[in-house]
């Protein structure tokens, strides 16, 4: 069974949980606008309320986002000493903590407590796994992808996000074959591409309409942003710059729902794109396709 041909969307927000005001951007993109899914922080300060909004949407499809560097961890920081510091909280150096992950032991064997910590929290919320990606794509890191093809295996991991997009720096393309290959073979299913790394903080309307109106002909896509609600102050320090109003609004934004709807794109989470086969090798020939267009110049 293959997958040629087929041509879908899948519309994402990251960091739910992270605060009541994504919490809620989340919720108001879903009920009026195209948003389909949410990635979960379960160690996050408000996860119990994005939580207790998701059972109230059905509709809407929730995956686990790993927090492994820029966030708080799940496990007491006495459980994970090699991980996180003093705060429980893992620091941003991710070339360090990559390198720390590939050669030593002892960190490996922490950061499996914490990935199944992690996958253990998100199975208490009752949620069906829609899918699984990573704070700041670091599954793509090999030994983290590893954890979570093994771990998640036991808690019903179907689908990950493949953070591919056509204008990503050269040096993440031996990372990203890798991933695929590896997905593939694990029978694991994936998109082909996404968009948002690029305009990271800043997938407003203009952003989006651009994106829809180049989409391939091909292939699973799936947009990502990170929505919120208006207020004061960053929702975080690191994201002081993110321009989360104007990503909400894109996600309500009547000319992005005509844009997709004009552009005829089956639209969903990953369990509604991919349906009850899931079949991961499906991915691999549109995922081939889209390479090799973009490597002619198409936009995407």
């Amino acid at each position: 069974m293959t997958r040629s041909g087929r041509r879908a969307l899948i519309v994402t927000a990251d960091d739910f949980g992270l605060h009541p005001r994504v919490n809620a951007g989340i919720e108001r993109a879903h009920r009026e606008g195209v948003l389909k899914a949410a990635s979960l922080m379960v160690g996050a300060p408000a996860a119990q309320d994005a939580v207790a909004r998701a059972r109230a949407l059905p509709s809407l499809r929730v995956g686990l986002h790993l927090v492994l560097a820029d966030g708080p961890a799940t496990l007491p920081a006495a459980q994970i000493r090699a991980l996180v510091g003093a705060d429980g909280r893992f620091g941003d150096a991710m070339v360090r903590d990559g390198f720390r992950f590939f050669f030593l032991p002892a960190v490996r064997r922490a950061l499996a407590r914490e990935i199944r910590a992690q996958f253990e929290a998100f199975a208490r919320t009752g949620l069906s796994l829609d899918h699984v990606n990573a704070h700041k794509h670091f599954h793509l890191h090999p030994t983290v992808l590893s954890l979570v093809l093994s771990i998640g295996r036991e808690f019903g991991l179907r689908a990950v996000r493949l953070p591919f997009e056509a204008n990503a720096p050269w040096w993440l393309t031996p990372w990203i074959g890798l991933m695929r290959a590896r997905l593939s073979r694990a029978g694991i299913a994936y998109n082909d591409y996404v968009v948002g790394i690029e305009h990271t903080g800043g997938m407003d309307e203009a952003a989006m309409l651009d994106a829809l109106a180049r989409m391939p002909a091909y292939g699973v896509g799936e947009i990502y942003s990170h929505p919120a609600e208006a207020g004061e102050g960053p929702i975080t320090d690191s994201m002081h710059a993110y321009r989360h109003v104007d990503e909400l609004e894109a996600l309500t934004s009547p000319r992005v729902a005509e844009a997709i709807s004009k552009a005829g794109l089956a639209c969903g989470g990953f369990a509604d794109v991919f349906g009850g086969t899931l079949d991961a090798s499906q991915g691999a020939g549109d995922a081939a396709r889209h390479r090799d267009a973009t490597r002619g110049g198409a936009p995407l």
